[in-house]
Order: C-alpha cells, then sequence, then structure tokens
C-alpha cells in the first residue's frame, strides 16, 4: 500500500494561545488511523483564525509537502472571525461543491444550526482540501456519514469520496476500513 501524506489544520484563535487544549487535531488523528488503512504520515499545524496564515499554511502543505489531503477543522460558521473556507476559496483551483453539500446534509441530522456552515471541499493542484466542523464529535459525524438505529448508512459522510477523488488528482490509491467508511469506486 502506498503512503498517504495528510495535512491536518486546526484553526482557532484560543487553542493556538494556549487559552484550551486543541481538541481537533487529535480527533481528525483518530478517525484517520481507523478509517484509512495506508500507512500514514500526518503534518500537522495548530494556529489562529487568521486568513493570511490559513492561506500560507494550505499553499505550503499542497506545493511544498505534497499532501495528496489536507483537512481543516474550525473556522467555518457565520462569526467574524471564522475564515477558514474563504482562505481556502482564495488558494483554490477548482471547487468541488458536493463536499461542503454533503457535509452540512450529514450535520443537519444532528444541529439544526449545520446551515449557518460555510464548508466547502476545494483542489489545489494535487491536494484535496476539506474544511471539516471544530468539534471533534461533528468531525467523525461528517466523515462517516448517519446511520440508523441498526447501523444502515443513511447519509453517506464525506470520506466515502475521498479516495475516488484523490485517485482522480494524481494522489496514491487510498484504502479504507470498509466498517469506518466504505470509499466507493465505479467499476471497471
Amino acid at each position: 500500500m502506498q503512503l498517504v501524506k495528510i495535512g491536518l489544520i486546526s484553526v482557532s484563535d484560543r487553542a493556538s494561545k494556549g487559552v484550551y487544549v486543541d481538541k481537533g487535531l487529535p480527533a481528525l488523528r483518530e478517525w484517520l488511523d481507523d478509517a484509512v488503512l495506508n500507512p500514514k504520515e500526518y503534518v500537522e499545524r495548530l494556529i489562529p483564525d487568521e486568513q493570511d496564515m490559513i492561506e500560507s499554511t494550505l499553499i505550503e502543505m499542497s506545493d511544498k509537502l505534497h499532501c495528496c489531503l489536507i483537512l481543516t477543522t474550525g473556522g467555518t460558521g457565520p462569526y467574524p472571525r471564522d475564515v477558514t473556507p474563504d482562505a481556502t476559496l482564495a488558494v483554490a483551483d477548482k471547487i468541488i461543491p458536493g463536499f461542503g453539500e454533503q457535509m452540512r446534509q450529514v450535520s443537519l441530522h444532528f444541529v439544526p444550526t449545520a446551515i449557518l456552515s460555510r464548508q466547502v471541499g476545494v483542489i489545489r493542484k494535487q491536494s484535496l482540501i476539506l474544511n471539516l466542523p471544530g468539534r471533534p464529535n461533528a468531525i467523525r459525524e461528517t466523515l462517516s456519514g448517519v446511520q440508523d438505529e441498526n447501523g444502515k448508512t443513511i447519509v453517506q459522510g464525506v470520506f466515502s469520496a475521498v479516495p475516488l477523488c484523490v485517485d482522480a488528482i494524481g494522489g496514491p490509491f487510498i484504502e479504507t476500513n470498509a466498517e469506518v467508511s466504505k470509499s466507493f469506486r465505479p467499476k471497471s
């Protein structure tokens, strides 16, 4: 199996200043460790809600560090300091609207305020960049999807489309643990 290099960015003014412990990066790592079977290399950053810093971090992870997947957490709401989607769109080569639509669809099963989320999914060079919510539970829900009381999936999580998208932009073949996230690939 190919190595998968993944950039993880937690965007939080208070966590980056040490006011509280960041929970976004550990939640992302934990979920990815369960879901992705490939060997993984993580590149992590904890940064404040500053658009220029978010943009430069995304560019560094894509252009210099060659992360095929970059996941951000935090800064996607309507508040004045929430600028993660703005920074992501500013560095994008292509917007993939379905990722943002699906993230909100999943989150609406848990909170009515999901309609306030501005999460986006974009491609920059050979990197897929996704803006995830900030809360650890919401991160897991967004990536995994919604299951009924019998464990049957009723709304797909966004990660089920990530391996095919990474393939399409020239990244490594990502294999997933189907019990956590079953990736979809068309039959050839």
